[in-house]
């Protein structure tokens, strides 16, 4: 099973499309840190069609949060598909590292990239036919207007980027709520897209109405779930995030 099918198969199981985001902030890699963000994924995997741990909460402590993220990434079920948030994008040999690192040595189901360095920088990725790749195509933060949704001619420059997602149907595009506008997405390509931006960074959910994509679609929450002010579960938020999001793609 490649990576769209298994994303597909637990989007239908679960009847939802939350994403969550495991971003820890650490203070220390200890095991009281591994304990919380287990019980994160605990409680929320009923919920969850996919889980995403971003690489640099874990590589800012080190080697010993490197551990913790290997630990952790164990106690996910193996019927939930895992994105690496790692933006990678490099050339040659150091972007076939790169993949080993995060295909064959912590075993992720997809990653995201950085793919503003050309068609070549995916080619070692693209060598895992069965693994899913999420090039960034119009980030959530202010500065995407700087080089993303600059004119090239009658296109914008991210729509150069969502033209690389034609090399496999494992490709898809990050598209961030913030600046998910109606244009942008008339202009984005029916492909799996990941969508940040939602809970802390206040993107807009009705962004998304009537959009009638059939590509799979995530829409991630991180800060909103880890670290909600409520005096409830996580489960109990992530189960208000994916009513939320299933009102919202309706």
């Amino acid at each position: 099973m490649n990576f769209r099918e298994k994303l597909e198969k637990r989007i239908a199981a679960t009847g939802s499309n939350l994403c969550v985001g495991l971003d820890v902030r650490m203070d220390q890699a200890d095991e009281s840190a591994k304990r919380f963000i287990i019980k994160v994924i605990e409680e929320t995997a009923a919920h969850a069609a996919a889980f995403k741990p971003n690489s640099a909460y874990y590589e800012a402590m080190g080697w010993k949060g490197m551990r913790i993220l290997s630990q952790v990434l164990k106690e996910i079920p193996k019927d939930i598909p895992v994105i690496f948030d790692v933006k990678r994008g490099d050339i040659g040999e150091t972007q076939g590292y790169y993949a080993k690192s995060a295909y064959d040595a912590y075993g992720v189901d997809a990653v995201t990239l950085n793919g503003y360095m050309g068609k070549d920088t995916l080619e070692p990725f693209l060598k895992y036919p069965d693994k899913g790749i999420y090039l960034l195509g119009v980030t959530s933060n202010p500065g995407a207007v700087d080089i993303e949704l600059q004119p090239t001619g009658d296109r914008q420059v991210f729509e150069l980027v969502a033209d690389m997602t034609q090399a496999s149907p494992q490709v898809g595009l990050v598209i961030g709520l913030t600046n998910a506008a109606d244009d942008v997405l008339k202009r984005t390509p029916d492909v799996p897209l990941l969508i940040p931006g939602l809970g802390a960074q206040g993107g807009d959910l009705a962004a998304l109405k009537g959009s009638g994509r059939k590509a799979p679609l995530l829409v991630n929450v991180s800060r909103g779930i880890m670290y909600h002010q409520e005096s409830c579960s996580f489960g109990t938020i992530a189960a208000d995030w994916k009513l939320r999001i299933q009102e919202a793609l309706r």
